[in-house]
């Protein structure tokens, strides 16, 4: 199964490096000659007294155990929002989990490095590099159905001022101070995301769809983001404009909903401690896991996480329709139709120029002039 592991990282080696550094130096100056085995257990113990019990956590926290009993503590976020950043400090600080799942993939991971004015200006610039970038890597369609969602979030960053994915950012800083903690990449490629919902549209749905996402320009206040902790104010601006293609809803949300309860499953495996010999008997302990994920998606994980699972019929990518092939040759045919006919006219005009330059007039007016010689 090709997507079981998703690209994980324990939070940053240099971010948990640091974290573990002073704890790390205490136990080395009480016992120089320590074990690597017995320092594991150390910091194990340092970090257990750290977990609460009963940890004090937000309202948008929805608490979800496996059958192995670990516990999956699930932060109900909205994409533009300083709450709900602070809801992830708060809950990943009282449980001290051992994996962190956030709602991002391996395409869109560079945010979480990203300073919060780089990311403002970036999502806020739209312009024809961006576009051949996303065509380049999910197909015409795919990319330009990337660019128009790209406007929506673009709309609401420069309506509100605030970079999208900040929660993300907050969880990466936070999962790199925790020992031993892990951070997964919890939610479904966007190639594969966006080539599905394509699919799933015929050739009106398309443009209808483009033409919605195109002229979207209601405003939005920061009081209108807090209302929607109940719902992502994004997926709702979406759910708004998509609510006549179900089809769509299905790809977009309650397919990502699956994978996203598949892989905060797939984080909260059993953990094993750690042995001080290899003769020493193996021993297993649940695990503890915080999903940072829109709180639009919270509902479909409840539904979904007692069911078996199975992923690799969302991950495939139906081929091409008809329609869209024609649309893609039409889309094509357009912009090199376009190509040609700036050329035809910049190449006219500087013949046009050229042979209205004194030199040049000269230069014909001579070779009129020249009589071939028999």
């Amino acid at each position: 199964m090709q997507e079981e592991q998703q690209p994980e990282a324990a939070a940053d080696p240099m971010s948990s490096s640091d974290a573990l550094e002073d704890d790390q130096k205490e136990t080395s100056d009480a016992s120089p000659n320590i074990s690597d085995a017995d320092a594991f257990k150390i910091l194990l113990e340092m970090k257990m007294k750290k977990r609460q019990k009963k940890p004090n956590l937000p309202s948008t926290v929805t608490e979800l155990v496996t059958e192995e009993g670990s516990k999956v503590f699930v932060v109900g976020t909205a994409h533009f929002s300083d709450s709900s950043k602070r809801d992830v400090a708060k809950t990943i600080q009282e449980v001290q989990p051992d994996v962190v799942v956030v709602e991002l993939c391996q395409y869109r991971v560079s945010m979480l490095k990203m300073d919060e004015n780089t990311l403002l200006k970036e999502a806020k610039e739209i312009n024809l590099e961006k576009l051949q970038q996303a065509i380049k890597q999910n197909g015409v369609m795919s990319g330009l159905m990337q660019m128009l969602l790209l406007k929506v979030s673009a709309h609401i960053t420069e309506q509100l001022g605030m970079a999208p994915g900040g929660e993300f950012r907050e969880a990466f800083k936070e999962a790199g101070k925790v020992p031993f903690c892990k951070f997964h990449l919890g939610d479904r490629p966007i190639p594969v995301t966006f080539k599905r919902a394509i699919a799933a549209l015929s050739f009106w749905q398309k443009i209808k769809l483009a033409w919605g996402l195109c002229f979207l320009s209601d405003p939005i206040s920061k009081d209108d983001v807090e209302k929607c902790k109940q719902k992502d104010l994004l997926e709702q601006m979406m759910a708004e404009m998509i609510g006549e293609f179900p089809d769509l809803h299905r790809t977009i949300v309650s397919e990502r909903d699956i994978y996203l309860t598949y892989m905060l499953k797939q984080a909260a495996k059993r953990i094993e401690l750690p042995r001080a010999s290899e003769t020493e008997p193996r021993k297993c302990i649940p695990s503890v896991v915080v999903g940072v994920v829109g709180m639009g998606h919270v509902p479909g994980i409840e539904k979904n996480w007692n069911t078996d699972l199975n992923i690799q019929e969302i991950m495939s990518v139906p081929p091409p329709s008809t329609s869209s092939k024609v649309l893609r040759f039409v889309i094509k045919a357009t912009v090199f139709g376009l190509m040609g006919y700036g050329c035809y006219r910049v190449g006219q005009r500087t013949v046009q120029f050229i042979l209205s330059m004194p030199t040049t007039q000269n230069c014909l007016q001579r070779l009129t002039e020249i009589r071939p010689r028999h």
